[in-house]
């Protein structure tokens, strides 16, 4: 359901605690243990074709890398795997940077991590990396677009790039679990907060225990103008017919008239 108007500082209060409740159902299960045999191999990369291609093309051989909002921490480790000399993950979800250090290990990959508001990022990392990431599942979570890539650019150094690989923002329009799925429900123009209180676990299991968190919705426009406002320049920005989220959005994939499903978008900051 929509709700009224939040505070940056409440939301991201409710979203780490939502998301600190749901960790448990993130570690210990069939694909906590596929990443665990992968990470033994050494070279791990979970990333798909798409953002692989253009990690490459971006070329992160001996740069510095941040990624915002790294979750457990796999993607982070994956960028080891393009040469990186250094690598940080933040995430506000203590539970889920304590997964990520537990993942480090096994992997040897020497990656740190952080657990702090995107809002609220410590001084001493300003200007401190070359490549800066955010992947699946991060900007509707974010209250606040132009702050969120403020912080995002004071990361990056002179010279440095943002790469972004993300959902569509105009498959919120649709619900894939409706009588129509491909009968739109919601406006694109109307940018929203939703409110949820389920576990946070998008292996399509409803458990109960959750705590309240808030899903924003935005345009294309907000996100394009969030760059640029933050000082960066956008270098590229495309759009795919795949789907790069949870398994129920594979309904709109292979459409006649087919849909964006996803994006990238990478920037240099001046």
């Amino acid at each position: 359901m929509t709700t009224p108007k939040l505070t940056t500082a409440e939301v991201t209060a409710a979203n780490r605690e939502a998301w600190n409740r749901s960790a448990q159902y993130h570690h210990g299960n069939a694909f906590w243990e596929e990443t665990l045999a992968e990470l033994v191999k050494g070279n791990y990369s979970s990333f798909d074709e798409t953002l692989t291609d253009l990690l490459k093309r971006v070329d992160l051989r001996e740069k510095s890398a941040v990624q915002v909002c790294c979750n457990n921490g796999k993607e982070t480790i994956s960028l080891k795997s393009f040469g990186t000399k250094h690598c940080l993950g933040i995430d506000q979800s203590e539970a889920f940077i304590e997964q990520a250090r537990e993942l480090n290990t096994i992997a040897k990959a020497d990656c740190e991590f952080l657990a702090a508001d995107v809002y609220q990022l410590p001084n001493e990392l300003n200007e401190k990396f070359d490549i800066a990431l955010i992947t699946i599942g991060v900007l509707n979570w974010m209250p606040d677009l132009l702050t969120f890539f403020g912080k995002v650019s004071s990361l990056l150094k002179a010279g440095g790039s943002l790469v972004i690989y993300e959902t569509h923002p105009f498959l919120e329009v649709f619900d894939p679990h409706g009588a129509d799925p491909l009968n739109p429900t919601d406006s694109y123009f109307e940018n929203s907060n939703y409110e949820g209180v389920e576990i946070i676990a998008y292996d399509g299991i409803v458990r109960e225990g959750g705590s309240v968190s808030y899903w924003h919705t935005h345009k294309v426009s907000d996100i394009i103008n969030g760059v640029i406002k933050s000082g960066l320049r956008i270098d590229e920005f495309t759009e795919y017919a795949h789907s790069n989220r949870e398994v129920d959005y594979d309904v709109y994939e292979n459409q006649k008239a087919q849909l964006p499903m996803c994006f990238t978008l990478t920037a240099t900051k001046a």
